[in-house]
């Protein structure tokens, strides 16, 4: 109910690994992190700030192309809910860490450029009938319809 939705631009920066939460659902897991550059005016130079480390995690859908088309440096934009997880380790230590259930994952094309592989878009083919005038305005738009999607395709 109290979601909290955020969007990260950073670096993926440990490899995607696939895994299975308690309930024996699989999810896919990778770190990043995103460092706040600054401009600093008085020498003119660019400086890095502090730097946000978090844990994102892929399920259903969104793991099967995440896990084909990201590595470990590729610069990437996530949106998703945002939540901690407090957790002790082997060593006994409290630990709490950032985690954003991803939504959607893509790459930052404003540091990579990316060439997609798309699945070929299967138009129907629309038969023409004369009966009424409305019945002709709506085949007309859909052969409009078919021919757009024929230069998409193309």
């Amino acid at each position: 109910m109290y979601e909290t939705h955020g969007t990260v631009v950073g670096t993926v920066i440990t490899t995607p690994v696939t895994r299975s939460g308690s309930a024996g659902e699989e999810f896919l897991a990778f770190r990043m992190a995103s460092t706040v550059r600054r401009r600093d005016y008085t020498t003119g130079e660019w400086r890095d700030g502090s730097t946000l480390y978090l844990t994102v995690t892929c399920r259903r859908r969104l793991m099967s192309g995440v896990v084909q088309s990201l590595a470990k440096g590729d610069p990437v934009i996530v949106t998703g809910e945002l939540r901690t997880n407090e957790y002790t380790t082997r060593d006994g230590v409290a630990r709490t860490d950032l985690e954003l259930s991803a939504t959607a994952v893509g790459p930052d094309l404003a540091r990579c450029t990316v060439v997609l592989d798309r699945e070929p878009r299967t138009v129907a083919p629309v038969e023409a009938t004369e009966t009424s005038s409305t019945e002709s305005v709506s085949s007309e738009s859909a052969s409009t319809e078919q021919a757009a999607a024929e230069t998409l395709v193309a």
